[in-house]
This record gives C-alpha cells, structure tokens and sequence, in this order.
C-alpha cells in the first residue's frame, strides 16, 4: 500500500438491509448454513476442526451437490466457512484412557441464530467473516500436484510451486483494489454498470512509473500471466457473492503451452474474461480499503456537514456523484440559507477556490427562485458576483446590473481554473480555449492584466491546448507577462 493512499472515487452503496438479504441468498453462505444445521454429535471432525474424509461425502449429499471429488471440495469448503464464521462450533479431537484419539465432534454454533434472528449488521458481520476465509484461501496455490507427487513417493517440496505468500496476497490486494477503482471511475459510482475486462484490470496492475508506448513482450507476458490469475481469484471469489464473473473462454486456453495473449481490436474482449463488482462486493472492499488507509468516500456523507466540507469534499468527484451530494445537501434545508453558506463556502484565492466556486454554481443550479435574495446580496463582490449575475440572467430576474469588462475577465479565467482543476486537459476545455481566442481577438492583451492568483497557469494552459501555433506563442507570451506582472 502507498505512503499516502490516494483519494478514491465515491461509491454510492446499498442499504443495510438489501446488504444482508443479498448475503443470506449467496451460494457459499446458503452452504455453510445448511452444514451448520445438519452438524450433530455424530459429525466427527480432525483436528483442525475439517470434516474427516468419510464425512464429506456425506455433507456433500446434504447439500445436494454431486458425488465425487468436486462435490466433496465444495462441501469442505462450505464447512470450513461454517467453522471460521462460528455458525459450527467444534470439541477437539481427546485422547481416550488407552491412549487412542477420538474425533472431534461439531454441532451448531451461536452465530447461526444471527442470521435468522439478528439485525442486518449481525448478517453482514457474518458474511464478512466468510469472505475473509475465501480471500485467504483464494491467495493459496493449487496443491493438487503437489499431493500427486507426494502420493508418488515423491517429497513435500513448496519451492517446487514458485509460491511467495505474500506476493500472492498483494496481488490480490492489488486486483480488488484496482477493480474497485476501474468500477467506480467507469461508472462513476453508479450501483452496477459495466464489467471491467481482465485485460484491462491485468493492465493496470504493470508496475512502472514511466508512460508506456508500445507494450514490451515482457509487459505482454506478465499480463496475460496476471489474467489467468485474476480467472482463478474470481472463480473462487464469485460463489461467496463478491463479483459476478465471466470466466476465461475454454477455447482459448485450449494449447496447453500458451497462454492467452492480448485481444485483437476487433476481437470480442469478453472472451478474456468479465469481472462486475456486486453490490456486496462495493460495500466490503471500501470496508478493507477504508481499513487500510484510503479516503474511500460513500455518496452522501457529506449531507449533514458545513457548506465548505461539502464543496471542499465532492472537488474531485465525477459529474453524476456530484449531483447526488447536493442534492442530498440541499434537502431539507432553506433555500435562502443554503445559498448563502455555499456563497460563503466559494470565497478565497488559493488554489482550490475557483474550483468550490464551479461546485458552489453547480449546486446554486438547483436552488430555486427563493434564493434570488441571496444571490443579488453577492453582486459587488468581486469573486462572487459573476456566478451571481449568471445565476439571475438563467431565471429572468430583471433589474441585473451588467458586469464590467474587468469582472468579465476575471470570471473567464476563474472558470477555466475550476475546468483545469475538475477536470485537466479536457476536449470540452480545448473547445472553450479555441472559442475564447476566436470570438475575442484581444483576449490575451487584456487577460494578462487580470488580478486573480491563477492568470498565469490558465494562460499558460490556453497556450498549451490551443491548436494554432501562433495564438498558443501569443497564450504563452501573455502567461510571461502575467508571471513578471505578478513578482512570480
């Protein structure tokens, strides 16, 4: 994990109670549960509270699953979540007079009254503590061959599997983090939306600090490596409901010797694998990230706070998450009042002032009419009083003074500041650069004059993004004076 872990994307979650109905109808949870009810006093278990091998076929059968092998490891694998969750509760394996080990004995234990009794917090702590089980047993390799050579004659050897478990959990760690990140910024913190292909998950998780161009064989490998990785984690993760998972198409797997390599462009990616993040696995991973040190926001935690944590808070956040925080900001609360604390919420000229003044604009857009009291008390000051005459001239107020030519200036750069903040490089940005110096042939003689604290760095910007290459020398001569204007 990073120093400083980055800000994440708000996430907009499920309530409480649809939570822990989504949980109880899990696969594995469902599985676990039914185990903890058939467990009895003749249920005997070895000495790491596993279900002895002539138990499992028939657990297996209580379950309904099919006999043999896989039917037996998915019936293990339920009672070791039975286990580790305290819905079984088992007596260790004693030692008899003679000096003979009788089995262990299970029966039901508390936590399995929780889930039919308990509050949906007490659910979702069990299904927590499920999932955890299957995290762990997730970062673990295969041992099936290592049990075949031993079976063999052959030695234990855990060299022999190129297993490091701590690399294993990192990437893992790395895989639900990324995942959660892809999923948030391409849906911008909407429930579900789209699926995210393992190539591009695997992508992201190349370690280098430079931009990449071309990808090398080496990074090539190490992502097709890494996919048929994040195909196993997924196939053991999607049974206990943190992801719906489209696995890895068979066919492509076919040659033994290879694994699968990049789609071609016209390829359908989803025969590389889909992964969605559900709506259980949103809530658990901001949990583990919060844990661990993120800023992993939740839309509309910032409802109940200050007009100033609110506009500091949603700076960052995408456009439909923005919405939603001010919309649940403004509910419930007066119209006047409101206006005024985000008015003076926006004030300031450091850095991040022009960017609360966008979000303060933003949310005075869905203020109504009421507020027009509010908004013409702002009208002299000098950093708020355009958004106030734009935010008067969109409802037909009468009566607006016209601004003057200075606070015109002022109020373009301060937008273009905010837009560069909210939003960097931006093509809509490029647009309104190139329509700037189109419509106003002297803008960059008059904008350098411009008392506001982000005149140079805009211009520069202008220079940069504009296409022409004689009105970006003329953007960046402007930034110059700007800066020697400035004592910069």
């Amino acid at each position: 994990m990073p120093a400083h872990p980055p800000a994440l994307p708000p996430v907009r979650l499920t309530s409480e109670a649809e939570l822990a109905r989504d949980a109880l109808a899990t696969p594995l949870l469902g599985r676990a549960v039914r185990l903890a009810r058939w467990a009895g006093p003749a249920t005997q278990v070895g000495a790491g509270g596993e279900l002895l091998d002539d138990q499992l076929p028939e657990a297996a059968e209580a379950l309904g699953l099919p006999a043999g092998e896989e039917g037996e490891a998915l019936a293990g694998e339920a009672w070791r979540v039975a286990v580790d969750t305290g819905l079984v509760t088992v007596e260790d394996p004693q030692e008899g007079a003679g000096g003979e080990e009788t089995p262990g004995t299970a029966e039901a234990g508390p936590e399995l009254a929780l889930l039919t009794g308990g509050s949906p917090q007490d659910v979702l702590g069990v299904w927590e503590a499920a999932l955890e089980t299957v995290l762990a047993d997730a970062a673990v390799p295969d041992l099936e061959g290592l049990a075949e050579m031993v079976e063999a004659g052959g030695e234990f050897d855990l060299d022999a599997l190129d297993w490091d478990p701590e690399a294993e959990e990192e990437l893992l760690e790395l895989a639900l983090t990324n995942l959660y990140t892809l999923t948030l910024t391409l849906t911008a913190g909407a429930e579900a939306g789209t699926p995210v292909p393992l190539p591009a998950l695997a992508a992201t998780m190349v370690a280098s600090d430079e931009p990449m161009g071309e990808p090398s064989d080496e990074v090539l490998e190490f992502v097709s490596d890494t996919m048929m990785r994040l195909d196993d984690y997924f196939r053991a993760l999607e049974p206990v409901g943190l992801v719906e998972f489209w696995p890895v198409d068979e066919e492509l797997m076919a040659d033994a010797d290879e694994e699968p390599g990049a789609p071609e462009p016209e390829e359908d990616i989803s025969r590389y694998g889909m992964v969605r993040l559900t709506a259980l696995g949103r809530h658990a991973l901001r949990l583990r990230l919060a844990e661990a040190g993120y800023e992993a926001p939740v839309v509309g935690d910032l409802a109940g706070k200050g007009a100033d944590a609110l506009l500091d808070g949603i700076a960052g956040y995408p456009p439909e998450a923005v919405r939603d925080e001010l919309a649940a900001w403004l509910a419930g609360r007066e119209a006047p009042a409101a206006a005024r604390d985000l008015l003076a919420a926006a004030r300031g000229a450091d850095e991040g002032a022009p960017l609360r003044r966008l979000r303060c604009q933003e949310a005075l857009s869905l203020v109504g009419s009421e507020a027009e009291g509010a908004l013409r008390e702002v009208l002299d000051d000098p950093e708020l009083g355009g958004l106030a005459r734009v935010w008067l001239a969109e409802r037909g107020a009468g009566d607006v003074p016209a601004p003057s030519q200075e606070l015109v200036f002022w109020l373009t750069v301060d937008t273009i500041a905010a837009q560069l903040a909210a939003e960097g490089n931006s093509e809509e940005l490029r647009a309104l650069v190139e329509g700037l110096a189109d419509q106003h042939s002297g803008f960059f003689d008059a904008a350098w004059r411009v008392e506001h604290p982000a005149t140079a760095d805009v211009l520069e910007a202008m220079g940069r993004l504009h296409p022409d290459r004689k009105v970006a020398k003329v953007a960046r001569k402007a930034a110059f004076k700007a800066r020697s204007r400035q004592g910069v």
